[in-house]
Formats: structure tokens, C-alpha cells, sequence
């Protein structure tokens, strides 16, 4: 899919091309190419002279490659965007190539990103975009405004790890935790710290892209302002993802504890039986030896006071577990 976005009076308008024609009616500041077609990345060729690279989208590229400038004046940068799925939260890879210099176009630069899946935080500024006139001025605006919304985006999916930490610490501080609250606990709780570790990862790639569009120049001093801003931001974010790695931990062990004190109750109830029964079978075993005269058959009732014996001796150390309190 091929998207193109102008500007208008201050404002962001997209349109969906379907031919190398229409393309060319338009002057626009972004290209976002979506899965692109052979014959879309051809298109692009065409009309703005650019070659899409063939591991534009490589997940296996080297970090150290993944921003960078080439000799003509384009700027590469390789970034993932986090996608919040309830289900399966990932990262996406997107590819950023920023002509600036282009001869050609008419323009004051034009951005292309390429990548495999819609992105929320794509959808997020060309909603702001669209509403909101003046936000964007160029090529770079788009770019750093796309970072400032995945930084918000990384936010709100803090947020979302925090409320959702904070109901099971709701359940689990509570006390009365069962082995199936504590399973659901433990569930809740792994996907959280997955969650946190990919945002963690992705607000560190934000970063990264971020300086480097400082240290390339290419930013005016109101731009270069704004990428200081979301550098602060994104380092207060940082501290907050290690308060909920601290939380995790805690409510981890806290659920494992709950676990171990489920099981010792069972261990326990176990003891306690065993020792009871140590009496009854030592009588038991007396009873059951070859005497020359065997207590049951010399007494009348030799068989049920032996069990007589037998259940007081179990009785005794059951009612002395219970007053010692060993049975609660």
C-alpha cells in the first residue's frame, strides 16, 4: 500500500495512489509504504529517483548500521515502534529515508518509511495532523513527531502495565490467595514484565534515533529544542520502566511465597498425621508380637481395649497440636 501526505493550509492530507500517474499530481512531504509491491517501489524510482534498499526491512541488521547518512545527503534511520496487542505486544521495524537535497522535487524534503504492519503511532499523527494546523512544517517535523508520539504512545503503555500491576497487588496482598488466583497472578504478572521490557527496549531505540537526528544538524533550533524535550521525556520514562521491574519482582515473590505457604499447609496437615499416629502403631506392634501369653486372648476384652488405647493415643497428640495452635 502506498500512502502519499501533503500539506495544506497547515494541514496533513493523505491519498492512497493506485498509479505512477496520480503520483505524480502530488508535491508531498511524507511516503509511507506499506508491504510495498515490486511495482510500487517502482513508482517511487520513477518518480522521486529513489532505490528502496533490498534489506530495508532486515530484522537481523547490525545496530551499529542502522542510522546513518549517505553520500548524496540522505539520511537512513532504522527504528522499531512498539504495537500495545493484548495478545502478542511487539515491535515493529521501520525504515526512515529523509531526502533533503533532492534537486528534483520541488519540495522542502520528502520522508519515506517503509515497513511491514500498520503502526499505531502512525495512526496517531495523522490523526493529530489532521486536527491540529501548524503542527507540521516539513519532511523532519514529520520524523521528529512521529518519535514524539511513540514516546507518548511507550507512556500510555506504561500506564496500562501499572493499572494492570496494581490489581494484582490488590488480590494478591490480600492474604487469602489460592493456587488458582496465585496461577493467574504469576500469567498476569509475566506478561507485564514482557510488556515492560519491550517498551524499556523500544523508549532505548527512540533515543538513539532521536540523537542522531540531533547530531546530523539537520534540525533547526526549534526542532533541535523539541528532540531535547523528548530525549527528557523518554528519561523519565526509563526510570519508571525500572520502578515497575522493582514491582514485578516484588509481586513475584510475593505470589511465589503464597505458593510455598499453600504447599507447607499441606506438608504440615501430613506431619501432624504421621506424628499421631506414631502411638496407635507402637500398640499396634505390641500387640501384634508372639507373647507366651497374648494380652488378647488371655482377657476377656483384650481386643477392644487395645483399639481403646490405641484411638486415645492418637487423640492426645491431636488435642495437644490443636491447644498449641499448630493445627490453624
Amino acid at each position: 500500500m502506498l500512502n502519499i501526505f501533503t500539506l495544506a493550509s497547515g494541514r496533513l492530507f493523505q491519498e492512497e495512489i493506485e498509479s505512477l500517474e496520480e503520483l505524480a499530481k502530488f508535491q508531498p512531504i511524507w511516503v509511507d509504504l506499506e508491504s510495498p509491491t515490486l511495482e510500487e517501489k517502482r513508482w517511487v524510482k520513477q518518480h522521486f529517483g529513489l532505490s528502496i534498499p533490498e534489506d530495508a526491512m532486515d530484522e537481523d541488521i547490525e545496530e551499529s548500521a542502522r542510522f546513518y547518512e549517505e553520500d548524496n545527503g540522505e539520511l537512513h534511520i532504522r527504528s522499531d515502534f512498539l504495537i500495545d496487542d493484548d495478545d502478542t505486544p511487539r515491535a515493529v521495524r521501520v525504515a526512515f529515508i529523509l531526502n533533503l537535497i533532492n534537486p528534483d522535487l520541488k519540495s522542502k524534503g520528502v520522508l519515506f518509511s517503509i515497513h511491514d504492519e500498520d503502526v499505531p503511532v502512525f495512526r496517531l499523527l495523522r490523526m493529530r495532523a489532521r486536527r491540529m494546523p501548524g503542527l507540521i512544517a516539513d519532511a523532519r517535523e514529520v520524523l521528529l513527531k512521529l518519535f514524539d508520539a511513540d514516546a507518548e504512545y511507550s507512556a500510555d503503555a506504561l500506564e496500562g502495565v501499572h493499572d494492570a500491576l496494581e490489581a494484582v497487588s490488590a488480590k494478591v496482598l490480600k492474604g487469602d490467595v489460592t493456587d488458582e488466583l496465585a496461577g493467574e497472578a504469576l500469567a498476569t504478572i509475566a506478561r507485564q514484565e514482557d510488556l515492560n521490557g519491550r517498551i524499556r527496549r523500544n523508549v532505548m531505540d527512540t533515543r538513539r534515533a532521536v540523537s542522531f537526528m540531533m547530531r546530523s544538524k539537520m534540525l533547526n533550533a526549534e526542532q533541535f529544542e523539541e528532540a531535547r524535550q523528548i530525549l527528557r521525556d523518554i528519561d523519565s520514562l526509563d526510570s519508571h520502566t525500572g520502578f515497575l521491574f522493582d514491582k514485578i519482582n516484588f509481586l513475584m515473590d510475593a505470589t511465589v511465597g503464597f505458593i510455598n505457604i499453600n504447599q507447607n499447609k499441606i506438608i504440615k496437615i501430613f506431619s501432624v498425621a504421621s506424628v499421631a499416629l506414631l502411638p496407635p502403631t507402637l500398640i499396634a506392634s505390641i500387640y501384634g508380637m508372639n507373647f507366651q501369653h497374648m494380652p488378647e486372648l488371655a482377657q476377656r476384652w483384650g481386643y477392644p481395649y487395645a483399639l481403646v488405647v490405641m484411638v486415645a493415643s492418637a487423640l492426645v497428640p491431636m488435642w495437644y497440636f490443636r491447644r498449641r495452635g499448630w493445627l490453624k
